[in-house]
């Protein structure tokens, strides 16, 4: 059974070289072991979802002029993430602020072709069927 995402999460981008943490605003008032709980909203970048240090996607377009630069050779450049689109699929059966809360097999799509997965969810106990 899945276990729903608080505030402190630790998150991976499949083309970031280091993990990063989900920051959840206090705005649904809904608490998970302690820490705010998150729902399939909190993906903003630079609000929710923070750098993952280096960005290695050629999709993204710092990477390729870098790449360019050096004669093709692919040199990463800073992650800035480009998460537009909410977390799927989220957990339908409980709503957080209406919206489906954040469960730890939710992923969350790069506009450079990441994909964001959660390593920890930041809780322990608490489960959504």
């Amino acid at each position: 059974m899945p276990q729903q995402v608080s505030m402190g999460a630790t998150l991976q981008c499949s083309f970031g070289v280091a993990p990063s943490s989900l920051v959840v605003l206090p705005v649904n008032r809904v608490m998970g072991e302690g820490p705010p709980a998150a729902n399939i909203m909190d993906h903003i970048p630079l609000v929710n979802i923070l750098p993952f240090g280096m960005c290695t996607s050629p999709a993204n377009p710092m990477v390729a002029a870098a790449t360019a630069a050096a004669m093709g050779v692919l040199t990463p450049m800073p992650c800035i993430p480009a998460t537009m689109t909410p977390w799927t699929p989220g957990a339908p059966s409980v709503l957080l602020g209406n919206q489906p809360s954040l469960d730890n097999v939710s992923t969350c799509m790069c506009n450079w072709g990441g994909v964001v997965t959660i390593i920890n969810p930041a809780t322990v106990k608490t489960m959504i069927p």
